[in-house]
């Protein structure tokens, strides 16, 4: 498309900058984000078909309706419009498909040749392969050979797929008039004076100091060397030799603006033969490569080896077809490597690194239903009924009326084990929107054809809270239940894995203990996991191992955000309850600061008053656990006798005994205490529908999932519930996550800002989360590519799902999807 070129990159920022705070319609100094877009692309440029104005004209309008559309219609509007513009803009400035990558001149390292009786010339010409030691090219040879294998990095290969961690763009040259603190520039001029010495205040400290000129104006740059050898007369004498008085240096760095002026932080020199001469540095005037590095490698160190290894990315072979790299604009594969590590410009990096993340997600979505496929492959799971007595019994018995959503979901699980290969579903819904009835439909499924089934929380206060209910429904169901943690006694232990064994006992439930091996189910038919990512792949899967392949039916109560679910469980069906119970109410949720906590004690006496309960949460600090629970004791020491002493405070914590925790939370649900000092122990499964007060203490401490759940403790009855995030943060970040809490109750958008704010591992607050290694992909930046990756998969699979058409693939699925996943995923 030959057009005049619009201000692309400045639309680019704005949807990125409104994509990262959440696409609320961001204000800018002169319009609001909707209306900057609109008015964008309500001007066409010259020179469209007829057919892309109308798509323009489409687009502007689309934006002007962008205030009246919900979260997820603004998401894919962003998606599609950054898409259209990398395609359109940044994808036509593709070089041609023959032309040759840009490969950096190697700088032969001044190191002994491998063979003394060969010069290192001889090396040169022999052209080295893919999988050769990066050793035995001359450029590396063995001494850096081995520092270089502290990073992993053995063979030609190893060095050409070690991408970089980020890169500084140095390629604009700018005047020193010009310079803008905040950009990295280049900046070339004459050297007026020149200065090394020691510092006045530390001799171990030495400054090299330059005071440039250009046509435009003068900069004074400094650097500093610690060190001893640097404090040497000696060799602060030879810096000011090599920088004498009208050379031509070359200065790249970060802007930076101090009472003295503009400076460059830290800047990279070096010296030119004349002010037009050409830059050879591999860091001055281009877009530098940034890699991760270890004690004994420098980053030079690597950036050699990579440009040695560069000539050999010729010999790879592109696994994905020339007809899918077209479908979906991307660059052929030794381009994007050759790119990625040393781009002639910062949009050939964006096409560098589109083509690479895509690969990274395509491989792993591609692994993820390559799973799925086997798993269903299958064929020896229970066949359940449906329908049947129980069932029936059970309906009859709820108080309530199912919501459509569990319904709905009810149906996908009753399809799903009328068929002998194993379920893998997984059900998401927000707090208390009625998951453990859908679970127990499953689990009565299983009972009345003749299995048992197994439910396992990651908590025993979770655990409790399932069996205490499933025992009110059971009893009237005349169905055993029994539960097993680690609190309970040898006896009682031995009882249930007799019963386990003979069959007596239909349904256990219980945590981490179900895995154990003295538990033997007789005929294991379902498994049902709750919270499911709170635990490890092979916790998982040795509870699976109990039966002979087990229906598997996971839960969780937070709400994941797309990518993370495509990413973690794109092997799994999901289902959502996505509906609340009716009548409940929205939680009114206020942040406070410390001025205002008389306030929140004011409300809470109020509503302990009318008859109901309250929470008062204290944040769990990993690196000091016991001190937070000695001021967790404290806390409830002074509340109970300075603020409620006309009230019963109680008092709930993790270092309590299981006996302990669950008398506490007895009298809580029995209000005998009306006011229960907390840890986060209290986070999943409490529910006490009288209680309509949750107090967070150093809210700023927690993940607004976390925060999320925490809330719905409270909003479980009939009454107004509140809920008070009391901080004592004053920065903008902080405040701007609690204020999310304020305006919404959606788990799933505030799941969404919770992973852009701190990313995704922190979000599922757990080691063991299963998080694939990506190098390259970010899951809160690359969205939508992940969404493409995702469809090529669907599509390669719909083809043919053993993927033999692909040898290629095939190869480079085994090798990447085991790296990935580290193996833990193929358990």
């Amino acid at each position: 498309m030959q057009t005049e070129s619009p201000d692309w990159l400045r639309w680019q920022k704005a949807l990125a900058v409104e994509a990262e705070r959440g696409f609320v319609d961001l204000v800018g100094k002169q319009y609001r984000f909707s209306e900057f877009l609109s008015l964008s692309f309500g001007k066409p440029p010259a020179g469209l078909s007829l057919e892309e104005r109308r798509r323009w004209q489409e687009m502007a309008a689309n934006f002007a309706s962008y205030p009246q559309m919900t979260l997820a219609e603004r998401q894919d509007l962003v998606a599609a419009t950054r898409m259209y513009i990398h395609k359109t803009f940044v994808q036509a400035k593709k070089e041609p498909e023959d032309k040759e990558p840009y490969i950096p001149k190697p700088k032969l390292a001044r190191t002994t040749p491998i063979v003394q009786s060969k010069p290192a010339e001889v090396y040169q010409r022999i052209a080295p392969t893919l999988d050769q030691q990066l050793a035995k090219l001359p450029e590396v040879g063995i001494r850096r050979g081995g520092y270089l294998e502290r990073l992993g990095l053995y063979s030609v290969r190893d060095v050409l797929f070690y991408y970089p961690r980020d890169h500084i763009d140095y390629a604009r040259q700018v005047n020193i008039r010009e310079l803008q603190a905040g950009e990295t520039v280049t900046i070339v001029g004459r050297v007026h004076r020149c200065n090394c010495f020691s510092s006045p205040r530390n001799n171990k400290l030495t400054i090299l100091e330059l005071i440039l000129k250009d046509s435009t104006g003068s900069i004074k740059i400094n650097r500093f060397f610690a060190g001893n050898r640097y404090a040497n007369r000696g060799w602060q004498e030879q810096q000011k030799r090599r920088y004498p008085t009208d050379a031509t240096i070359a200065a790249s760095g970060l802007v930076k603006e101090n009472k003295y002026g503009v400076t460059l932080e830290d800047p990279e020199l070096e010296i030119l033969a004349s002010p037009g001469d050409t830059i050879d540095s591999l860091t001055i005037g281009r877009v530098v490569p940034v890699y991760a590095l270890t004690e004994g490698v420098s980053a030079d160190m690597v950036r050699q080896a990579v440009i040695a290894a560069l000539p050999c990315v010729k010999q790879i072979k592109d696994p994905l077809p020339a007809a899918l790299r077209k479908h979906y604009d991307l660059a052929k594969l030794t381009d994007a490597i050759a790119n990625i590590h040393f781009p002639p410009d910062s949009d050939t990096l964006a096409i560098a690194r589109h083509r690479l993340v895509f690969d990274e997600f395509f491989y792993l979505q591609l692994g993820l239903l390559q799973r799925q496929y086997k798993a269903k492959q299958i064929q020896t799971s229970a066949v359940l009924a449906p329908t049947g007595q129980l069932i029936e019994k059970f309906y009859n018995l709820l108080p309530f009326t199912l919501t459509g959503a569990q319904s709905r979901v009810i149906n996908d699980i009753l399809t799903d084990l009328q068929k002998p290969a194993p379920m893998n579903r997984l059900v998401q819904g927000d707090v208390g929107s009625g998951k453990t009835v859908v679970a127990v439909v499953a689990i009565l499924a299983a009972i009345q054809s003749g299995y048992q089934a197994a439910l396992m929380a990651p908590t025993e206060v979770l655990a409790e809270q399932h069996y205490r209910k499933l025992v009110g429904w059971f009893n009237m169901l005349h169905l055993p239940v029994e539960l097993l943690t680690g609190s309970t006694k040898a006896a009682k232990r031995r009882q249930i894995h007799a019963q386990l064994e003979t069959g007596e006992l239909p349904l256990l439930v219980g945590t981490h203990a179900l895995i154990q091996d003295p538990v033997n189910f007789q005929k294991l038919g379902l498994v049902v996991i709750d919270e499911q990512h709170r635990f490890g792949v092979g916790q998982r899967a040795r509870l699976q191992q109990k039966g002979d392949a087990p229906h598997v039916l996971t839960m969780t109560a937070t709400p994941i955000p797309r990518t993370l679910a495509l990413t973690l469980h794109g092997d799994l069906d999901v289902s959502q309850v996505d509906e609340l119970p009716p009548g409940r109410q929205k939680i009114h949720t206020t942040v406070l600061t410390a001025k205002e906590r008389s306030n929140a004690y004011d409300l809470i006496s109020r509503e302990v008053a009318q008859g109901r309960q309250a929470y008062i949460v204290l944040p769990l600090v990993e690196e000091s656990e016991k001190l937070d629970v000695r001021a967790a004791v404290e806390e409830h020491q002074r509340l109970q006798e300075s603020i409620f002493p006309q009230f019963q405070v109680g008092l709930l914590h993790g270092r309590m005994s299981s006996a302990d925790k669950d008398a506490a939370l007895t009298q809580f649900r029995d209000n005998q205490m009306q006011v229960i000092v907390s840890t986060t122990v209290i986070e999943v499964g409490v529910d006490v529908p009288n209680a309509t007060v949750m107090l967070i203490e150093n809210a700023e401490r927690f993940g607004l999932s976390q925060l999320h759940q925490l809330r719905g403790r409270v909003g479980r009855g009939a009454a107004q519930s509140y809920c008070l995030l009391m901080s004592s943060s004053k920065t903008e970040t902080a405040v701007q996550r609690l204020k999310v809490l304020e305006q919404s109750q959606d788990g799933f958008f505030i799941s969404e800002m919770d992973m852009r704010f701190r990313g995704p591992g922190e979000v599922l607050g757990t080691r063991q989360s299963g998080l694939p290694d990506l190098t390259l992909a970010s899951l809160v930046e690359d969205r939508e590519v992940l969404e493409l990756a995702r469809e090529a998969a669907e599509k390669a699979m719909a083809k043919d799902p053993t993927l033999s058409r692909w040898s290629l693939i095939l190869k480079e699925l085994e090798y990447r999807y085991q790296r990935l996943m580290g193996g833990t995923i193929l358990t």
